[in-house]
This record gives structure tokens, C-alpha cells and sequence, in this order.
């Protein structure tokens, strides 16, 4: 029945066949990537037509996951997704963790608020964006005790159970499960890397402990399949024969990538994360130490006494009393 509705390679996998053009006969996330990167590039034409600059790391970054979205679910990896722990896996990981703290990065939201006219159909559009940016459903999708559950039961709940057997045994549910992957993403990263409007802004330390609860606990998942002896999901247990694939091998490959993959991505994002910390403290100490200073009148006497003396010292020589000898 799934072989009647999706493209499933012949060729047995392989790097050039992962690579190859094949989508599938619904490509639903590769014309969203496509629509997605068009309107961005819109949205940063327009702003530059107005004279407004616009960070090219920000367009870099957005851009590329678009990019990656296109080729994991248009490419001929598509295709051995449905029958291949692995491949399932490899585009797991790239929906939920690679994509998203890359959309993030490209500002998207700040980009629609700045490159929409703020009058008729644009003042409309603008209005209705930050209603959904700030209303009480973000503030509840947003808040850590929905993100994190949500996003350790895209890897639990699917993989320990058997969820992944009845939902992606079907090509709707194959579909609804990758975009369930991208949006488990997107609600994770979005609080602890966006830039832009949200209805709370949590403080530095919170976030860093949801980075800290996440990380090792998704890790996880993937030493519980290495260790597994029979193949965990029936659905990538019988792989077809002339692919020449042994399943419980490529489980444990499905495992390594999901113990492996996301920790180079975490690196990069704490990094990021860290040097916004540290700036953000430089900030408010700074922001501090000018508001202590300008309503404490002793201090600032003090200060103006520092600065008189100081002016005293630098006095040219010429102006200095002559010696008597």
C-alpha cells in the first residue's frame, strides 16, 4: 500500500542516489522551503530598495535552512526515508535541530515587521503578526514546560512506542510527522536564540537550563538503539531486499547519528548563546553604573573632583610658575 503512493528508489542506497532530484508525488515541505526563501528575499529587497540595511549573515543563514529543508524531503533521501532507519533519522535530526536555530538566526519575524509597509494591507498584516507573536497561545507553545516535553517526545514517545509503526505507515502521516519535527524545533530554539518580539523574554539563566536539560537527554535515544538487539520499529524492519541493507545495522547506525549529530549543532548554539549572555551583562553594567552615577550626587562630586585634578596635571609647562635659582 505505502509502495503504491511514494517514489521508492530502485537503485540500493548511496550517496549519489541520496543526492539525485526524485520528489515525491505530494513534495509538501520542498515547496515550503521554496515559498519560504522567496519571501524572505522579498522582504530583504524591499528593505534595501528603502535604504535600510540588512545583515547579510542574517539572509545566509535563512537561506540555508531552506536550502536543507528542499533536500531532505525533495531529494531521492526522501524516498529511502520511508523504508531506512537511518535515513529517517538523518532527516529527523536535520528538521528538528540543524533547521530551525538556523531560521531563527535569519530573524525572520524582525525582518516581516521592517520590510512591511506600516499602512492599509501592510498595517493589517503587521498587526495580526504581532498579535500571534505575543498573544497568550505563543506565550503558552513558548513556555519551557511545553517545549521541552514536546520536543524529547519527538524522540521518545515515536521511538519507544509504537506511534511510528501506525502514523508513518502512511504518507499523510510520514508528512505530518516531518513537519511535527520542524515545528518541536522551532518552539525549542525560539526562546533561547530569537531576537525578535516574543510574549516573554526569559532571563539568560533559564534558557541556558533549558539548553541543559535538553542536550543530554536527547542524546540518549540514540545509545538505547546501539544497545538494542532486534529492530525497534517494524516499519524499517523489512527494508527491501535488493537494497541489500541488514536492519539491525542500520539501527544502530539510526542510533549513532541521533547520539552523534546534534552535538556539533549544540556547540555552535551555546557559543552564540554565551557571547549574547556576555553582552547583554556588559550592557547592564554599563546601563547600572550610569544611573548609580548620575543619582548619587557624592559620586558624582567625586567624580568631578577626579576629573578637576586630572585637567590640574595636563597643564602645559609654559603655564607652570618660573624657578628661582
Amino acid at each position: 500500500m505505502l509502495a503504491a503512493l511514494v517514489n521508492l528508489p530502485e537503485a540500493p542506497p548511496s550517496l549519489g542516489a541520496f543526492l539525485g532530484w526524485d520528489p515525491q508525488p505530494v513534495p509538501l515541505l520542498p515547496a515550503l522551503g521554496a515559498v519560504l526563501a522567496l519571501a524572505y528575499g522579498w522582504g530583504v529587497y524591499r528593505l534595501r530598495r528603502a535604504g535600510r540595511a540588512w545583515p547579510w549573515w542574517r539572509s545566509c543563514s535563512f537561506a540555508t535552512g531552506c536550502a536543507l529543508l528542499i533536500a531532505v524531503t525533495g531529494l531521492g533521501i526522501e524516498g529511502y526515508g520511508y523504508r531506512l532507519f537511518s535515513v529517517w533519522m538523518f532527516q529527523h535530526l536535520t528538521l528538528s535541530i540543524l533547521i530551525p536555530p538556523l531560521w531563527v538566526l535569519g530573524s525572520p519575524g524582525v525582518l516581516l515587521l521592517r520590510a512591511t509597509a506600516h499602512r492599509g494591507l501592510g498595517r493589517i498584516v503587521v498587526l495580526v503578526a504581532l498579535a500571534g507573536l505575543r498573544g497568550r497561545p505563543a506565550r503558552l507553545a513558548l513556555h519551557p514546560a511545553f517545549t521541552i516535553p514536546v520536543f524529547l517526545f519527538s524522540y521518545y514517545g515515536l521511538y519507544l512506542t509504537p506511534l511510528l509503526d501506525i502514523v508513518g505507515a502512511t504518507v499523510p502521516g510520514h508528512l505530518g510527522l516531518e513537519v511535527f519535527f520542524l515545528a518541536s524545533g522551532l518552539l525549542f530554539i525560539v526562546p533561547v536564540l530569537s531576537t525578535g518580539p516574543l510574549p516573554v523574554r526569559r532571563t539568560n539563566l533559564g534558557r541556558f537550563f533549558d539548553i541543559f536539560v535538553e542536550m543530554p537527554l536527547h542524546v540518549f535515544i540514540g545509545v538505547v538503539m546501539m544497545m538494542a538487539t532486534t529492530p525497534m520499529v517494524a516499519l524499517f524492519a523489512t527494508p527491501p531486499p535488493h537494497w541489500g541493507v541488514d536492519p539491525l545495522e542500520d539501527q544502530n547506525i539510526a542510533g549513532a547519528l541521533a547520539w552523534s549529530y546534534g552535538e556539533p549543532v549544540a556547540l555552535v548554539v551555546v557559543t552564540i548563546f554565551a557571547i549574547r549572555w556576555h553582552r547583554d551583562e556588559r550592557r547592564d553594567n554599563a546601563v547600572a553604573e550610569r544611573y548609580t552615577t548620575d543619582d548619587d550626587p557624592d559620586l558624582r562630586a567625586y567624580n568631578d573632583y577626579l576629573r578637576d585634578l586630572h585637567g590640574r596635571s595636563t597643564l602645559p609647562a609654559a603655564s607652570a610658575p618660573p624657578s628661582r635659582s
